[in-house]
């Protein structure tokens, strides 16, 4: 049976006046409702939403906590294994005269300050010491909490939740996109990315769909990722001075922090955004690794640099060892409260199923973003640079950082100062235990610098990819109009539930939202791989792979 040509074409009807002209009414208007309807419901109803949001958070938890497990071991094994393969590996995303728009520092530079920077700075102490007190071989009886001996455990479960699953998640969505819109001319965005399983059907609704449950992703995972900058945030203002009005007796940020941290975050986002990519995102990322170095070497020299070497080798190498029974463990509780299953069920539905949930949630917007900054790279480099790399950038950042705070309060130096604060405060409060008061202000700044370069990245980056969705995957001038729009509607979801119940209820939606788009990932890397496939057969025949027009141009209505 001959092979036939591959689809370039997929027209998507976007209207061509108004106030949404160049954009997708079904998919812009849709999302833009649901969105409005959750921050709404949130604000009018708080109890009501905060119950419903917690009962339907235990079913998915309940019910699909092995769907997501197995899931992100399907991105993994797929990214690992088109990046190995000779003849997908050095497939380019692009036609072969493509070359890389950025250099290779802007790149990573982009790709790791949109990917996990602020989560990084949050978890980086508060993870190992969490996972030091206790984790699953803790609860197995393999090891003690507390003592010495579990650093290595704790640093095995932390590196799985920040090394290659997470960004794999990332990068089957962004080499997807990749492929099809820079090989196939088809537009920048998420139904694009199933065309070999769905063809032209995807013009219509099954299209529109799609990118709307996108879109909503997209918004609640950046909220959970700026939900915890604005905390740490606000923890980080009240550290160098600014005022007790910024928390509240139990350390929670205020109503009034909390709005005047988004004013700042959002304000600065939205003017970034205006300048696009190749301006004002690429400065800020660029900013964002030259001050994470700086405080990473601050760490290397100043830290307990040979126990956290200790760390990252022996972790490293635990967590490798470990990952194929990590890649498909997945643990169900016996309905026995305090059952060794049940805490082990527990901790991975707080722990590894909340991970994967946002990251998933995270990867519409990461990778668009991905995909957009990574044109003329092959497979091969691509993989390395969005799945390697910064999974090492990661295990280097919590060895160095989060082994300093273990080994201050294993040494009794902290005085339980850094366990006994809470998450958003850790990284603060161990710049205060090893610096003096003056150095401790600095180095708060510092951070808190970096943490604002890191959100307004995160903020303005999701804005410019939502709109790119709506807009058929254009990313023209006619989406300017919108910024404002998606920014405002960013800070409105974070701060509505940030106020109706914290960090906690914003994990919740997340969760939830992850759910539909998960389906619509897995379905993404069945299509990668059997275009990579069909295009290796055209090859070998002789036969064209790409399309014989521009990248992402879409008939108007």
């Amino acid at each position: 049976m001959p092979i036939k040509p591959p689809l370039t074409e997929l027209p998507i009807r976007t209207a061509e006046s108004g106030f949404y002209r160049g954009f997708t009414k079904d998919v812009t208007i849709t999302g833009k409702l649901l969105v409005g309807g959750l921050v709404i419901w949130a604000v009018a109803f708080p109890a009501n939403a905060s119950s419903v949001l917690s009962s339907l958070n235990a079913v998915i938890l309940g019910a699909f906590n092995f769907w997501y497990v197995y899931a992100m071991a399907f991105f993994f094994l797929t990214c690992i294994g088109l990046a190995l393969l000779p003849a997908s590996g050095r497939m380019k995303l692009g036609r072969p005269d493509d070359e890389p728009e950025f250099s290779s520092f802007s790149w990573f530079s982009m790709m790791f300050g949109a990917g996990i920077g602020i989560g990084m700075l949050t978890y980086a102490t508060g993870e190992p010491i969490y996972h030091f007190q206790t984790n699953p071989d803790v609860i197995l009886g393999a090891v003690e909490g507390g003592p010495a001996g579990t650093v290595r455990s704790a640093y095995k479960w932390s590196s799985s939740h920040w090394g290659l699953h997470a960004w794999a998640s990332y990068a089957i969505v962004g080499l997807a996109l990749a492929y099809f819109s820079f090989r196939r001319g088809l537009p920048l965005t998420i139904r694009s990315a199933l065309t070999p399983l769905f063809g032209k059907q995807l013009s219509g609704p099954l299209g529109h769909v799609i990118d709307v449950v996108a879109v909503v992703a997209t918004v609640l995972g950046v909220a959970q990722t700026l939900g915890f900058g604005v905390n740490q945030f606000v923890a980080g203002l009240h550290r160098i001075g600014i005022g007790d009005w910024l928390l509240t007796d139990a350390g929670d940020p205020t109503k009034a922090a909390i709005a005047v941290a988004l004013l700042i975050i959002i304000g600065a986002s939205t003017l970034s955004a205006l300048s696009g990519v190749g301006r004002g995102i690429k400065w800020l990322s660029n900013i964002n690794m030259g001050l994470s170095f700086a405080l990473l070497a601050f760490f290397l020299i100043f830290g307990s640099t040979l126990f956290g070497l200790q760390a990252f080798f022996a972790g490293v190498f635990d967590y490798l060892a470990a990952m194929p029974a990590l890649l498909f463990t997945v643990w169900s509780g016996d309905g026995i409260e305090g059952s060794v299953q049940s805490r082990l069920a527990g901790w991975q539905g707080g722990w590894t199923v909340f991970y994967w949930a946002w990251w998933i949630a995270f990867a519409p917007f990461v990778g668009v973003f991905l995909a957009r900054i990574s044109r003329g790279r092959t497979i091969r480099e691509y993989v390395l640079g969005a799945v390697i790399v910064p999974s090492l950038m990661c295990f280097v950042w919590f060895a160095l950082v989060g082994g300093t705070a273990i080994d201050l309060e294993l040494s009794g130096v902290a005085g339980h100062a850094i366990i006994g604060t809470g998450l958003s405060d850790q990284l603060f409060a161990t710049l205060s235990v090893m610096l003096n008061g003056g150095m401790a202000w600095v180095f708060s700044v510092l951070v808190v610098v970096l943490l604002l370069t890191y959100l307004v990245t995160s903020a303005d980056s999701a804005v410019l990819i939502i709109n790119t969705i709506n807009a058929a995957g254009d990313e023209g001038p006619k989406a300017r109009p919108h910024i404002l729009f998606w920014g405002c509607a960013l800070a409105l979801v974070v701060g509505a539930l940030l106020m109706i119940g914290g960090l906690a209820a914003i994990q919740t939606a997340m969760i939830i939202g992850a759910l539909p788009f998960s389906a619509v990932m897995v379905l993404m890397a069945v299509s990668v791989l059997k275009a990579v496939w069909r295009d290796s057969q055209r090859e070998k025949n002789g036969l064209p792979a790409f399309d014989n027009h521009s990248a992402g141009s879409t008939p108007a209505e």
